[in-house]
């Protein structure tokens, strides 16, 4: 499996000129049924997309945090639950594995005029993903409180470290730094955030045998651990969409969010404007020496199920088009870091932005990658809570992710 989308290598290309836009114009009848997380930018584009329906196109929209483990049962039966899925680098790779996604060569023959060559997710040649935002978790710092406290922005974890004892020092706030520790995908991701910033591989080369249990692996762990003792002492119950809770009540100067909701941070009909005068947005730090940020870069597209009627299938394909028109992103322009035509990177793109010429990397597209990812939600609990050492954490780690791997046919 051969994927030709490289979202580091064309970030400079995602922002060109832009393309005429043209209505929905389905003709005939169809059913669109759209799955996709939930965030503010893809609600933006299933309400768009739901604007196509007509008295023969029927659009319904399931937005959900639940969405992966939702996708692989609904597109298996036949006629599929779903004709679109939402997903991103990793989500996409089982959906391909099982064979539930079509081709769209020809669907974007017909109806990708306004379509970007870099949207295109080519897989061995074909078009299975049109991508149309980029992603990644960067870090968010409050310009006002680092100022005060004497320390410039950091950009290193080691800095972000030195930067909360000193605003902890200064008496400016008791808990500065903030992280997606909650067990589960959210704290997975965090060590594969860092772990990508060390420069060292997940895997042996060539291999599904995993690779962590080194040095890289062990600095990773012992900075997240570090790092709790800036934090909430309910730090373990935070994810993604409680970051930014934290951050509008002014309680936290530091932490690693995604590009996605930093619209949400500084939106001045719903965020404290205490907060958002002193909010900052930069790539995210370096790990241990190294020299790119510290985050998986990352890409969210729609596919179309394989397992329904042609006919829902352009009605389906039109129906995102529309939802991810340089007219949708015109108006939406601060929610995402899209790659639309005429897009404009505005101050919320910064973050994302800045890991993609930083030369941050993708998540890893392995078939394998999930299997580590689910892995490293169930067994960091226990370290991340300070119950065991970063030796025991990636024992238990590597038992799981070779239990799994084995019964999954990657391993003997």
């Amino acid at each position: 499996m051969k994927m030709t989308k490289t979202f580091a290598a064309s970030a400079a290309a995602l922002f060109a000129a832009s393309a005429a836009f043209a209505d929905c114009g389905i003709q005939g009848a169809g059913s669109v049924r759209i799955l996709s997380n939930d965030f503010e930018a893809l609600r933006i584009v299933n309400d768009v997309a739901m604007s196509c329906a007509t008295d023969q196109v029927k659009v319904t929209a399931n937005a959900t945090a639940e969405h992966k483990n939702i996708q692989g049962p609904a597109l298996t039966v036949n006629p599929a639950e779903y004709t679109v899925a939402v997903v991103a680098n990793n989500s996409i790779v089982p959906l391909l594995n099982d064979g539930l996604i079509r081709p769209l060569d020809d669907l974007v023959a017909k109806y990708g005029a306004s379509l970007q060559p870099n949207q295109l997710i080519k897989i061995d040649g074909k078009v299975m993903a049109i991508a149309f935002m980029g992603n990644g978790q960067h870090m968010f710092y409050r310009k006002d409180v680092l100022e005060k406290a004497g320390v410039a922005v950091p950009t290193s974890y080691e800095e972000v470290l030195t930067a909360a004892q000193a605003i902890k020092d200064a008496g400016l706030m008791e808990y500065p730094l903030a992280a997606s520790n909650k067990p589960g995908w959210d704290l997975a991701a965090e060590f594969v955030n860092m772990y990508l910033g060390t420069g060292d591989e997940f895997f042996a080369p060539g291999s599904a045998e995993l690779a962590i249990d080194n040095d890289n692996g062990r600095k990773v762990l012992e900075t997240m651990r570090a790092m709790t003792v800036y934090m909430h002492p309910d730090y373990l119950t935070y994810d993604a969409n409680e970051l930014n809770k934290l951050w509008d009540a002014n309680s936290v100067a530091i932490m690693t969010q995604w590009g996605s909701l930093a619209g949400a941070a500084i939106d001045p009909t719903k965020a404290n404007p205490e907060v958002i005068a002193g909010t900052g947005f930069a790539a995210a730090p370096t790990i241990g020496g190294g020299s790119v940020p510290a985050a998986a870069l990352w890409w969210d597209g729609f596919t179309i199920a394989a397992n329904i009627s042609d006919e829902d299938a352009e009605a389906s394909f039109q129906a995102m088009v529309k939802g991810i028109s340089p007219e949708t992103v015109a108006a939406n322009a601060d929610v995402a870091t899209w790659l639309v035509a005429g897009f404009e990177p505005g101050p919320t793109a910064v973050g994302v932005i800045g890991n993609a010429s930083g030369g941050a990397r993708a998540y890893p597209m392995q078939p394998y990658m999930g299997l580590l990812h689910t892995a490293l939600s169930a067994e960091l609990a226990d370290f991340i809570a300070g119950k065991e050492d970063a030796d025991q954490a990636l024992a238990d780690v590597k038992a799981a992710y070779d239990a799994a791997a084995k019964e999954a046919g990657f391993l003997k």
